[in-house]
């Protein structure tokens, strides 16, 4: 029998937002491991068993680095993981509180629409995304973490389906548009990382609502396959 499918292609599921569900989690396991580590007693033992151990923010969160440094600290010194580990970092509870609650209502409407496998390539290509526009303004030791690029693609990402299938955008114009002022206006607030997720989300969303029907596959892996090597190409420039 064939798979009954949403307008967008999206595979009709009993439990629809199982990613979403999955990343929240994840994120919320990492801030409660951050919790823990950043005791005393605890960041002890992990530095015992496991040699040059940092603080879980300090180690996977978004820094650009400074090669001729003797400093082995950042993208520069080949700590690309950082560029993804960045989205899964929280420090402060109404950092991921808020991040979670948007990922929620986001993920919830978006992935039942988009089916699995785009929906976590649209999170995590806006993920690095964010973090690729975020370096080209970072100095060299700055720190830049949290999901908000990733949630930014998502409200570009629903932005564009909401067009597609005909529904009012003026809701999701004015969340876009509360959230970039406050990006501009609260300071310690990475604006470059909204910025870079929110396009990368539209531009991913926009090949997988107008794709052909015929060949919406095939269009959706080489709009993915584009957008990550502008990415990465941004990132080696940033980087050079």
């Amino acid at each position: 029998m064939r798979q009954p499918r949403t307008a967008l292609g999206g595979e009709i599921r009993e439990n629809g937002d199982l990613i979403t569900k999955s990343l929240i989690g994840i994120n919320v396991v990492v801030w409660l491991l951050t919790l823990v580590v950043r005791q005393g007693d605890v960041s002890d033992f992990i530095r015992a068993i496991g040699g040059n151990w940092q603080e879980i923010p300090a180690r996977f969160a978004l820094v650009l680095g400074y090669a001729p440094d003797p400093l082995p600290i950042g993208i520069a010194e080949g700590e690309w993981y950082r560029l993804l580990t960045a989205a899964f970092v929280h420090m402060e509870f109404w950092h991921i509180g808020l991040n979670m609650f948007a990922l929620w209502i986001l993920g919830s409407a978006l992935e039942p629409v988009l089916g699995r496998w785009r929906f976590i390539t649209l999170y995590i290509l806006s993920a690095l995304g964010g973090s690729a526009v975020s370096l080209l303004g970072a100095s060299p030791y700055s720190m830049s973490l949290g999901a908000s690029g990733a949630v930014f693609g998502l409200m570009g990402a629903l932005f564009i389906v909401m067009r597609r299938i005909g529904r009012d955008v003026s809701a999701v114009l004015v969340i876009v548009g509360i959230n970039a002022v406050i990006g501009f206006v609260v300071p310690g607030i990475d604006w470059r990382a909204h910025l870079g997720g929110l396009v990368v989300g539209a531009m991913l969303a926009f090949v997988f609502a107008y794709a052909p029907r015929r060949r919406r596959a095939m269009w959706s892996i080489t709009g993915c396959v584009v957008v990550a090597v502008l990415v990465a190409a941004t990132v080696a420039w940033t980087v050079a």
